[in-house]
């Protein structure tokens, strides 16, 4: 049994405490936070900060559910006692902060969806891509751009905090550096935060090969977070779901997102254990890529302060 401890007790370390409690030969020995947002069970240990807790308790596993701001200090910190470590996307919006450490090999980048149905092969052997698309359609309202979300210093955009699970996945299918400045454009025009609500945005890789984005979180649609990949022999691939979590497979079978965490926290299980890394989890050395590459998008987009059918 691994003792775990989760630092970070609001929206997204309340979805975590729910998979973990769920998930065989996990135990969770406490939640570290200074001003929980959750009500916790009684007897669930509250510590007001990660250092303490992990004095006092020394965990095996540390998931880190902490806005930008702390969350790679928390994940370091947890790294440095030896324990295998979770920590929620973006991690940081400078990739600057993400030159090596000592213990950032046992740091993982909280990307559950890559866990879906066919992409642990995908990922394992990965085919020629030579084009990626990924589309994102959701609404996030007033109430969702609160504290830190409200502004793109302390949560970065829509590419760092919703389209980037399927960014993420065609830029690991597809390695090198942009091999050119990204052509892009936001739109910001809802105002009620400083990240936008649509960004495109195409990016260029050597030989050729490109990845679209299309990501707006005003729609009124269904919410949708899809990647089409096209392969260098033209056979297409798509994977689905409200987040990726249909992956390859049946959109009717896919596994809910609690089922996809707890199929991460089982793969940190085994690294814990001493086993080899799963093919779909993420270092946080890798991240470094990806975060240069979403940078690159905001610092040569086109920047529109409304619609062009809103300004008429």
């Amino acid at each position: 049994m691994l003792r775990v401890l989760l630092v970070g007790a609001g929206e997204v370390g309340a979805k975590h405490l729910q998979a973990l409690r769920s998930t065989p030969g996990l135990e969770v020995a406490a939640v570290a936070d200074p001003h929980p947002q959750l009500t916790l069970e009684r007897g669930l240990p509250l510590f007001a900060g990660w250092r303490a807790a992990l004095t006092v308790l020394q965990p095996q596993l540390v998931i880190v559910a902490a806005p930008p701001s702390v969350a790679l200090t928390a994940a370091r910190d947890a790294a440095a006692t030896g324990a295998v470590v979770l920590v929620e996307k973006p991690v940081t919006l400078d990739a600057a902060d993400l030159a090596a450490l000592p213990g950032d090999e046992r740091i993982y980048v909280a990307f559950q969806p890559h866990f879906a149905p066919g992409l642990p092969e995908l990922l394992l052997d990965p085919p020629s891509i030579q084009h990626a698309r990924v589309s994102l359609t959701c609404r996030r309202d007033r109430a969702y751009y609160r504290g830190w979300r409200a502004r793109f210093g302390t949560a970065g955009g829509i590419l760092h905090q919703q389209a980037i699970h399927g960014l993420a996945l065609a830029l690991r299918l597809m390695p090198g550096n942009l091999a050119a400045p990204p052509v892009a454009r936001t739109e910001h025009h809802r105002a009620f935060a400083d990240t936008e609500d649509r960004v495109t945005a195409r990016l260029s890789l050597p030989g050729g090969r490109t990845i679209a984005v299309d990501a707006r979180v005003d729609d009124d649609g269904p919410p949708l977070h899809h990647v089409d990949l096209e392969l260098a022999d033209g056979t297409a691939l798509a994977v689905r779901g409200r987040n990726l979590e249909a992956g390859l497979g049946d959109l009717a079978a896919a596994p809910d997102h609690q089922q996809l965490r707890r199929d991460l926290y089982t793969a940190l299980t085994a690294v814990a254990h001493g086993g080899p890394a799963h093919p779909s989890l993420f270092p946080l050395s890798d991240l470094r890529r990806h975060l240069e590459a979403i940078h690159d998008v905001y610092a040569h987009a086109e920047r529109v302060l409304a619609p062009a059918a809103a300004a008429a």
